[in-house]
C-alpha cells in the first residue's frame, strides 16, 4: 500500500474512531481526521513490528483496518486526556 492509500485509510479510520468514541474533541472534525491518519500509521507500525503481521498486502485487508482504527482510537483517547478541557 502506498502513502496515499494510508492517508485515505487514516481519514476513514479517524471518522470511524469518532463514530465509535462520540463526544466533543478539542480539535474538531479536522483534528480527529488528522489523528486518524497518525493512528493509521502508528497502528500499522505496531502491527508490523510487534504483532508480526505486515500490512502491506491490500487496502481491503481486515487486519489493516483494525490496526488503523485501533491506532486512531488510542490516539484519540490520549488526545482527549491531554487536551480535553481546553474548550471549556
Amino acid at each position: 500500500m502506498g502513502i496515499i492509500a494510508w492517508i485515505i485509510l487514516g481519514l476513514l479510520a479517524g471518522a470511524i474512531a469518532k463514530i465509535l468514541l462520540p463526544g466533543r474533541d478539542p480539535g474538531g472534525f479536522i483534528g480527529t481526521t488528522l489523528i486518524g491518519v497518525a493512528g493509521a500509521f502508528i497502528g500499522g507500525w505496531i502491527s508490523a513490528r510487534w504483532l508480526h503481521h505486515p500490512i502491506t498486502k491490500s487496502f481491503y485487508d481486515g487486519a489493516t483496518w483494525v490496526a488503523a482504527i485501533g491506532g486512531s482510537l488510542v490516539l484519540l483517547i490520549v488526545y482527549r486526556i491531554l487536551f480535553g478541557n481546553s474548550r471549556d
